[in-house]
């Protein structure tokens, strides 16, 4: 691919030059390509035909785990984050040591590979929250649990400039990859204020089904505020808040 210069930046086909934009700019590639029956048919291509079912699966279920999660990442995300997941998702997929090469899926691979996903890699929350975190999934009784100790925010958090107060959020959620369904359960605080007061225990519970077989998975975030006249304005529009996978039960 080379990269377009001048002033007139162009977009469509001409001769056998492709011109198109993208996060990176605007490029430009040469047309070209195997024939689309030969792709499908030809031996040859037999591999490239199995990874391009397994990154198909990958990308529909990182898709399914977006969705089962989109209430509360909306305002915690970057622009690479799709890709991201898709790439993390070929690595659980390609740790399915049962299925053969092409069929190999998330069901049967190592959805645990997700643990410590960052939905925000601008602010990771490895980076922002220190506080102790004890994490744990009940898949008999579908109770997926955060607990905090006290801990002094201004020390433990590590807020972006005009930040007053902030939010911690959870959520848990059963995603079944083979009939593409969710059932999501979300914890949250109020604000509380950024400052050197100990805070209480924090205990969040997101119930889920009793007994479910398939992957659960629990995220944790935070979000930050600026309080104006008793209101409280999310901060540069969710721009620093961070999420991450949490603990994941990858089903039995």
């Amino acid at each position: 691919m080379a990269k377009q210069r001048g002033i007139i930046k162009l977009r469509g086909t001409i001769g056998d030059i492709t011109f198109y934009k993208t996060k990176d700019g605007h490029l430009a590639r040469e047309k070209g390509g195997v024939d689309a029956k030969r792709m499908a048919t030809d031996p040859a291509f037999q591999r490239t035909r199995e990874n391009g079912s397994e990154f198909g699966r990958a990308g529909i279920s990182g898709k399914l785990l977006r969705t089962a999660f989109r209430s509360i990442l909306m305002n915690a995300s970057d622009g690479r984050m799709t890709s991201r997941l898709t790439q993390q998702m070929m690595k659980v997929i390609k740790a399915d040591a049962t299925s053969v090469r092409g069929l190999r899926n998330v069901i049967d691979g190592e959805a645990e590979l997700l643990v410590g996903f960052e939905f925000n890699i601008r602010s990771s929350l490895s980076s922002t929250f220190f506080a102790p975190i004890d994490a744990s999934i009940d898949r008999g009784t579908g109770a997926l649990t955060v607990a905090i100790p006290p801990f002094s925010p201004l020390s433990m958090i590590s807020a972006p400039s005009g930040s007053t107060h902030y939010k911690i959020i959870s959520a848990g959620a059963v995603v079944d990859f083979v009939a593409g369904t969710f059932t999501l359960a979300t914890s949250e605080t109020a604000p509380l204020p950024w400052n050197m007061v100990e805070t209480a225990v924090l205990t969040q519970v997101n119930a889920l089904p009793v007994a479910t077989t398939a992957p659960l998975f629990l995220i944790l975030g935070i979000e930050f505020y600026q309080e104006v006249n008793s209101i409280f304005y999310p901060l540069n529009n969710g721009a620093f808040n961070a999420f991450t996978i949490l603990k994941v039960d990858g089903g039995v």
